[in-house]
């Protein structure tokens, strides 16, 4: 057809004339086609252009591609705007007379030969333009009747009769795409790696657009991407020239492969989800939100190299020295078919082996074809690659499997690939050189598909002149022409085509070769997961075992094949045993045998993926039909109702796979039976090979012999086929409703949300027990029906069935009867199902329950008592990797036991479920007042199907319990828990705490078997009262009207005193000083109760004052103790007692304290006795800077300033006037400057500490004011002598965020793999470290000023945190004292307790904190001491574990010495000075100290024996990060026993453990070793310190000789006197060693049993002398010295090879006088001695202690 369109009016183009006429029959007109020959738009130009040509390309409703050849050429016309005349307000511009409008010839064909085209209108225009005799009509003629083949490799010359001819090749095969140089262009345009993205992205079906200002080079680059896509074929919208008027097609939301010329590049920057190519800039862009998924590694690389050897040979060869002489590029049309070769090769490696995954369905009347995606997947291991998995999914490949799934038709060249070139495409992959010259083998047979004949040279066409081109004059338009002559040549040939013979080859059909399978591929690879084979034997084993009965056996084999079944190999051995032991479809087991191999089967599936790309759930469904139990009164339960919490069984894709290949089998079955003998054996020898015929080998015979098959034949084979189809059909119906419908069909577990629901089910958005699809609770309530519930789980299972039936019956063909009679069927099938099931489910619960672990009791302190008893749980292996085995040792975790919740702690017990470590105990616990997070999660354990609800709970003393309900614990229960633990953790008011209410509170256990759970309220409101009485004391109780408490109030009286529901009135005590009480007793009782503080004692040591002092106002000392906050009413947080100056009257320090936050006003806390600096405390001042203060014009706040200002100073001078009259030399001289110091510039000091250079300044400060940087201004003032120092502190809320991370890092919720959660990049993100760094350095600052002689004010936040720990550093630093046992006691008392830190709001520990959180100061400055003791051991009287034991104490609420906020709270509920007497019960310690020193007395376990201090040592411990130490407090954990802290337990536990080791059990020798497991045995009770075990030793012997044991600190100060000792401090100092103590040193007489002088008969020759002898019964030895006093041993004989001891003889040279009966002999192995003793006597006790002791032995 040409086309002659013609510009109209605004740039609309028409059609002037069309040949033919009509439509061909076999092709419709395009229409809209005037659009697509100027895509730019019609316009008119100024000045002629030169003709164009290119080819566009439409696509018609049936999805057949037509091209459009476009040639424009440009005629001129009369300008129609010059005869317009302008107006004034248009530019006069001056128009050509003459214009140009374009004008086509367009040439529609079905066929795709571009040079041919060109040529053809070429020449119409050249015979036009230059005027040849041919008329027009005669050349159009004859190109409307050219005939050429479509394919098949002929030759056609063509002319159209103007002295012209064409030679035409036609390419070999159809199915190959003709590329031209297009894709070698496509790749020079855009280089490799974008063509690669490109490509990508058109198979993962994105959308994308190509630019460039010539229109034939969009058609070329989109031919190109086609052509690299093959044997894909692209199915979506495809238009490589798109016209402007149309470019709101670029916002449609499908795929599409579109090119548009650069003209609108600004209309398509605002598309957001395109890829954009421009060929002529080389660029693609990939917008933000497409993710273009790439080839799979390591395919992607190798095809880049292939590409890259392609294009560019030159690069592998550019280092060379002497690189080859010819290394050019192939020529263009070479280079684009090697190129098309390396994308056939990716093909062949990227679906090698989809043949084997083909399942067919149906042979007759057509094959239906079915690709098993999953299999596939599975076996190439690539289940997780993204490309694939699209690709697969992509209509593209769909078009694949139909059009290449049948096995009967011609192949390609692609076929033949993939069926025998797999192996050595595999052989080579690793070696570029051959795949390359592969490539070349395969680009050469595409070079001959396309032009099948050497060239030729026939080609003659005309073009136009020159001189007719460059012409301007008026050339004539092209004329109308005459359409009868040319429909007359068309009849014409028409005619003749009628009788000519055809010209197309037949097609030859064959089967289609498979290739090898795909298993032996992946398994030659090695890509199977590596299974060994001794994990598989342990499958084959354990399963032996089941069936022999040997259940013993099997149960230790278990947790092995649980842990093997994670791999694939042994899921398929698994399988493939199991069928082993089916007889005839059925295999009856018993109970416990069933209960194993339905285990089995469950972490069989556990791991099985929702698409089962393994098939191990395909192999599994016909045993889970298979295996049975016999219950009572014949019914039997089937495997299947015990393996439903899967989810493959609710993906539908998983049955149609499952479905199609067991259709597959039996059609295969079919044919296999049907064949006749000749056939049969002609199939045999032709396929087999000595394997069996695939169904797709068989499929293709039948295929080849349908048309020889009578009609009647081919009708039987087609109903053969549909039966076997419908067949299936029902029988899978069935093994659904068995996998889908629950055991209990009325039970709804709320597991997971999937799968099943479909849209009319959206109601129903419950998930029931068995299919993890959408069954639902929602029963209809109008109806009344109790039942609906399952019949609603069957409805939806119906409609799940009905949805695969539908599917699977319309795609195999299925008639439309039997689909009715289908789904007539299904609801009976569920329904009878599910009366089964009822059946089924009856009998289950009559099951005996199967035998679980014995539920064992934690020991419980004095006092607590349990509140929750043992609840079944499993506890779950958490991120910590020791007790899970990982790291070697047993798998103490998971461990199945109780969860017990007490007033006091939260524990843990039970046996781990492995079977070969379930003797040990597992104990883990924690206190609940340490509990810091609580969340749900739901877990699956290896063992059993079921998700289980769990919680993971968190502490902040470094434990975390992640625990699973048993299934026999109810929900409702669980839910109980959770609040009893909520309401423990966070009691209303303080009271409520573990610490008030020990011992107090009436039984209230929740009992798991009662309905009610408060079951009388009378008893427990008795126990209340009687509770009430009893703490008050001798206060009296009257009732009023009582109602029963509510469950937080069972155990604290405090709030019904607030409730008024019991009054009290008092008889003013002085154990209970409420607020009242202490205003209206007299002051001096306050005072005395005062003074016994531990803060006035600590001052009168450091002669601070005392308190005779500040009452007579004695004028020689410098400060007094002051009692103006003694009622708590100028500052609320600080202590009764202050020492102030003694300059400054009472009446100013209440004016100042206005100043500071919380009015925490400045006071001296510690004096430098060398000295006499001192050191003190206060808040950060309100909003204005100190030197605001100081500087403030205000006349109001003048005074306060002022007295500011005198009060600083005077503290300042006080000491700095001391200072100089005390000065040593090296103070004088130089003093620091701090503000260079922490402005950051950190220093190169070794330890942290200043650097020299920079810390020393000629004019030092009487007072340095440490402050935050936020609110101070540096500022010194040289006159009044006083600078302030501004530091960062760290806030409170990163401390906070600081521990939660720490925790993470040191407890981890779960083990992870990933590099940036290890554990150390875990503890650096929560950057703790680096705050004990800071807190360390400006604490050591702080002792350099001190000890330098100026006085130093430690002024930040609100002065009760970072202020607290600097302040109690510097003095734990500065001052010996507070480094015993005594001394820090009195810090904390005095530094943290009474000046108000706030332990109970810090520690979130009542209901009102709650929302505060969590924020561990005091924990931060326990490890800092941590820090300090780890690099000064010998300065610390009290050992690491005494600051682990404050650690874990100071959260637990146990004693009360850590709650409340301010000694003013602690006065006010009584707690202060409870007096000693009053304790009722002695085992129920109130205070941390003094269990502490109650414990102390008994074990050394707080004492460190490498206390050895220096005189005054003040300590500069180094505080870079590099030099601190992660304390094992927060990693450290003993199983065996829980947490060590609580001593009663340790106690009870070793009692426990010691009778039940006194059973007598199997003589035999006993090993003395012990196998010590990490995280499981504490170290230190296993392997106790030399001196610990001595001191131990010690006390047993004295009780065996009855003496009264010491105690061990009196023995240990005896044995630290003696010299030997003392030398050690200076030993340790010097080598770092520990000494050993050699006992029989110091205490001899322990040591020694029986000793004396006993003469003893020399050698031979040689005299009797007399000697000291010492029988030691211990070391088992007679040791002999010269004389008593002698250190030095002269012999010893050893017991044990001593054979006798008999009377003796006097021998020659005996001493005299002696009667006979002194004489004995000791015979040993070696020789005999001679002894004689003093008398008869002494020689009879000598022999008899000798024999107890050989008896004793």
């Amino acid at each position: 057809a040409a086309i002659l369109p013609d510009h109209a009016g605004e740039g609309q183009g028409r059609i002037l004339q069309r040949f033919p006429e009509k439509d061909w029959e076999d092709s419709p007109f395009p229409q809209g086609i005037e659009l697509f020959c100027q895509p730019s738009g019609w316009q008119l130009v100024p000045e002629r252009q030169p003709a164009s040509f290119f080819v566009a390309v439409l696509t018609d409703i049936n999805s057949e591609r037509h091209y459009c050849a476009c040639f424009t050429f440009w005629e001129g016309l009369d300008n129609p705007q010059v005869g317009h005349t302008p107006s004034d307000e248009e530019l006069a511009v001056i128009q050509p007379t003459k214009v140009f409008g374009p004008k086509s010839l367009v040439l529609v064909s079905r066929l795709d030969y571009t040079e041919v085209f060109r040529n053809c209108l070429g020449l119409i225009y050249t015979v036009h333009v230059d005027g040849l005799s041919v008329p027009l009509e005669t050349v159009i003629g004859n190109l409307l009747t050219c005939v050429i083949p479509i394919a098949g490799g002929s030759q056609r010359t063509i002319t159209l009769g103007a002295g012209d001819r064409q030679v035409i090749q036609t390419p070999i095969n159809d199915s190959l795409p003709i590329s031209g140089s297009s894709v070698a262009q496509l790749f020079r345009q855009l280089g490799i790696v974008n063509v690669l993205y490109l490509f990508c992205a058109a198979l993962t079906e994105h959308k994308i657009l190509f630019l460039s200002s010539s229109y034939q080079r969009l058609t070329d680059a989109c031919r190109g991407l086609l052509a690299i896509m093959f044997p894909l074929k692209y199915s979506f919208t495809y238009v490589p020239i798109l016209p402007g008027k149309l470019l709101e097609v670029l916002s449609t939301p499908t795929p599409f492969i579109i090119g548009v010329n650069s003209f609108f590049r600004s209309e398509t920057q605002e598309l957001l989800d395109v890829i954009i190519a421009d060929l002529d800039g080389g660029t693609v862009t990939i917008p933000e939100c497409v993710h273009i998924s790439l080839l799979p590694e390591p395919l992607l690389q190798q095809t880049q190299t292939a590409l890259s050897m392609v294009l560019d040979p030159e690069l592998e060869v550019a280092d060379h020295a002497f690189p080859p002489q010819s290394t050019q590029p192939s020529a263009l049309k070479i280079q684009d078919k090697e190129i098309r070769g390396v994308f056939l090769w990716l093909f062949a490696r990227l679906f090698q082996g989809y043949r084997w995954c083909l399942h067919i369905i149906r042979i007759h009347p057509e094959p239906v074809i079915r690709f098993h995606k999953a299999a596939f997947l599975g076996q190439r291991a690539l289940t997780e690659d993204d490309f694939l998995m699209k690709v697969l999914d992509g209509m593209a490949f769909a078009g694949f499997v139909s059009e290449r799934g049948p096995p009967y038709r011609a192949t390609d060249l692609f076929d033949e690939l993939v069926a025998n070139e797999v192996e050595r495409i595999r052989q080579e992959e690793a070696c570029p050189h051959k795949v390359l010259n592969h490539v070349k083998e395969l680009a050469e047979q595409l070079f001959k598909n396309e032009n099948p004949y050497p060239a030729v040279a026939m080609h003659k066409v005309q073009r136009p002149s020159e001189n007719s081109q460059t012409s301007t004059q008026n050339q004539t338009p092209f004329p109308v022409l005459d359409d009868v002559a040319v429909q007359l040549f068309i009849d014409h040939a028409a005619a003749k085509l009628k009788t000519a013979p055809p010209v197309v080859k037949a097609e030859v059909k064959g089967m289609v070769p498979s290739g090898p399978p795909l298993g032996d591929i992946v398994d030659r690879n090695g890509n199977v997961m590596a299974n060994s084979a001794r994990r598989l034997e342990v499958v084959r084993n354990c399963i032996t075992y089941i069936f022999e009965n040997k259940m013993l056996e099997a149960k230790k084999l278990m947790p092995a094949v649980l842990r093997a079944l994670k791999g694939r190999a042994a899921r398929v051995c698994l399988t493939q045993e199991l069928n082993q032991h089916v007889l005839q479809n059925r295999a009856v087991l018993d109970d416990q045998q069933f209960d194993y191999i339905v285990r089995m089967m469950n972490c069989t599936l556990q791991d099985c993926s929702h698409i089962d790309e393994h098939g191990i759930a395909a192999a599994l469904l016909p045993l889970v039909t298979a295996f049975c139990r016999k219950m009572g009164a014949g019914i039997t339960q089937f495997a299947y109702s015990c393996v439903q919490e899967h989810m493959v069984w609710t993906t539908m894709q998983f049955w149609e796979a499952m479905f199609y290949s067991d259709v597959q089998n039996h059609i295969r079955a079919l044919y296999l039976e049907t064949e006749d003998g000749e056939h049969k054996k002609l199939l045999n020898d032709n396929l087999s090979n000595g394997r069996e015929i695939s169904a797709l080998e068989l499929a293709s015979e039948q295929s080849r012999l349908w048309p020889t098959l009578s009609k009647e034949m081919q009708t039987e084979r087609v109903q053969k086929e549909e039966s076997t189809v419908f067949s299936q059909a029902i029988h899978y119906a069935n093994r659904m409703s068995y996998l889908l419908l629950p055991l209990d069909t009325s039970k709804n577990r709320l597991l997971r949300s999937s799968g099943l629901g479909d849209v009319e089910s959206v109601s129903n958005s419950y998930v029931t027990n068995s299919i993890a699809g959408s069954m639902a609770e929602s029963y209809d309530t109008e109806s009344g029906f109790e039942d609906a519930e399952s019949s609603d789980v069957a409805n939806s299972v119906v409609r799940f069935i009905n949805r695969f039936v539908d599917k699977v019956c319309n795609e195999s063909g299925v008639t439309n009867e039997h689909l009715k009679a289908l789904h007539t069927m299904i609801p009976d099938i569920v329904q009878m199902h599910i009366e089964t099931l009822d059946a089924v489910h009856r009998e289950s619960k009559r099951l005996p329950p199967i035998q679980k672990p014995k539920l064992l009791r934690p020991t419980l302190l004095p006092g607590e008592e349990l509140v929750m008893d043992g609840m079944r749980v499993h506890l779950i292996p958490d991120g910590r990797e020791e007790a899970t085995g990982l790291m070697g040792g047993p798998p103490l975790l998971p461990a199945e036991g109780a969860i017990f919740l007490t007033t006091y702690r939260l524990i843990f017990k039970g046996t781990p479920t492995d079977p070969l470590v379930g003797e040990q105990v597992v104990t883990r616990s924690f206190p609940i007042a340490s509990l810091t997070k609580e969340k749900r999660i739901s877990v699956t354990l290896t063992m059993d199907q079921f998700v289980q609800e769990g919680l993971q709970l968190r502490s902040c003393t470094f434990q975390l319990m992640k625990i699973a309900f048993d299934e026999e614990v109810a929900s409702d229960l669980a839910e109980v828990f959770r609040k009893h633990v909520h309401k423990l953790r966070y009691p209303q008011h303080v009271q409520g705490t573990f610490a008030f209410t020990v011992g107090q509170c009436g039984k209230m256990v929740v009992e798991h078997k009662t309905k009610d759970k408060n079951q009388s309220l009378k008893t427990l409101s008795k126990n209340l009262v009687k509770t009430a009485k009893r703490t008050i004391g001798r206060q009296y109780v009257t009732r009023k009207k009582y109602s029963p408490p509510t469950w937080e109030n069972r155990s604290s009286f405090q709030s019904e005193l607030d409730e008024d529901e019991i009054s009290v009135s008092e008889e003013v005590e002085q154990s209970t000083l409420t607020l009242s009480s202490t205003i209206r007793s007299s002051d001096r009782q306050t005072m005395s109760n005062v003074v016994e503080r531990a803060c006035c004692r600590d001052y009168q040591r450091l002669g601070l004052g005392t308190l005779s002092n500040s009452l007579t106002r004695s004028k020689n000392e410098p400060f007094r103790i002051s009692t103006v906050n003694r009622m708590y009413t100028v500052c609320r947080s600080y202590p009764g007692l202050l020492i102030v100056p003694q300059s400054i009257p009472d009446s100013t320090i209440q004016r100042i304290s206005r100043c500071y936050r919380q009015n925490r006003f400045p006071v001296v806390c510690w004096r430098n006795s060398r000295t006499k600096a001192v050191l003190l405390r206060s808040a950060g001042l309100h909003a204005k800077g100190v030197v605001g203060f100081f500087k403030s014009p205000n006349a109001s706040t003048a005074g306060t300033n002022n007295d500011l200002c005198r009060t600083l100073l005077t503290c300042a001078c006080v000491a700095g006037k001391w200072g100089s009259i005390r000065g040593s030399g090296r103070l004088s001289a130089y003093n620091p400057d701090v503000g260079t110091r922490l402005a950051g510039k950190e220093s190169p000091q070794p330890n942290g500490g200043p650097s020299e250079a920079l810390f020393l300044r000629q004019q030092k400060a009487y007072l340095y004011i440490i402050g935050d940087k936020a609110q101070l201004k540096v500022t010194k003032d040289q006159l009044q002598n006083w600078e302030v120092v501004p530091i960062d502190v760290c806030d409170v809320r990163q401390v906070k965020n600081s521990f939660k991370k720490l925790m993470k890092a040191c407890v981890p919720s779960s083990s992870t793999s990933d590099p940036n959660m290890s554990f150390l990049r875990c503890l650096e993100d929560s950057e703790w470290m680096a705050l004990l760094h800071r807190v360390l350095q400006v604490s050591v600052l702080v002792v350099e000023l001190l000890d330098t002689g100026s006085s130093v004010m430690v002024s930040l936040e609100d002065g009760w945190d970072v202020t607290t720990q600097v302040v109690s550093l510097v003095q734990l630093l500065s001052d010996p004292y507070y480094r015993t046992f005594d001394g820090f006691r009195l810090l904390v008392e005095k530094e943290w307790l009474s000046f108000g830190h706030r332990f109970s709001h810090r520690g979130a520990q009542t209901l009102g904190s709650q929302s505060s959180g969590f924020t561990p100061v005091f924990l931060q400055f326990l490890d800092c001491v941590h820090q300090i003791h780890l690099q000064f051991p010998m300065e610390f009287e009290f050992s690491q574990y005494y600051l682990k034991f404050l650690a874990y104490h100071y959260v637990s609420n146990r004693f009360r010495t850590f709650l409340l906020d301010s000694d003013y709270e602690r006065i006010e509920l009584g707690v202060l000075y409870e007096e000693k007497g009053e304790r009722k019960s002695p085992q129920v310690c109130k205070s941390v100290w003094d269990y502490i020193d109650r414990l102390n007395k008994k074990t050394p376990i707080f004492y460190n024996y490498m206390f050895s201090p220096e005189d005054d040592e003040v300590l500069r411990p180094y505080t870079f990060i590099s030099n601190l130490k992660v304390w094992d407090f927060y990693m450290e954990e003993t199983l065996s026993e829980g947490p060590s802290y609580d001593w009663e337990l340790r106690g009870r536990q070793e009692r426990v453990a010691e009778e039940t080791a006194d059973k007598p059990e199997t003589t035999g020798p006993k090993s003395q070793r012990r196998i010590v497991w990490p995280c499981y045995d504490s170290l230190s009770k296993v392997v106790p310190d030399a001196i610990t075990k001595l001191l131990q030793d010690l006390q047993s012997l004295e009780a065996e000789l009855g003496q009264t044991s010491e105690k061990w600190k009196d023995t240990w100060d005896k044995i630290k006197t003696t010299s030997s000792v003392r030398l050690w401090g200076n030993i340790f100092r010097k080598d770092r060693l520990i000494p050993q103590i050699v006992f029989d040193k110091f205490c001899p007489s322990l040591t020694r049993s029986f000793e004396g002088i006993l003469f003893k008969k020399g050698a031979l020759l040689k005299p009797w002398k007399p000697r000291w002898f010492v029988l030691d019964k211990t070391k088992h030895q007679l040791r002999y010295y010269e004389t008593r006093q002698d250190k030095e041993c002269k012999g010893v004989i050893e017991l044990a090879d001593v054979e006798s001891v008999t009377a003796g003889t006097p021998a020659m040279g005996a001493p005299k006088n002696i009667e006979e009966k002194a004489f004995f002999d000791l015979k040993t192995t070696k020789r005999v001695y001679n002894f004689c003793a003093q008398d008869s006597l002494n020689a009879q006790l000598w022999m008899d202690s000798v024999q107890s002791c050989l008896s004793d032995a």
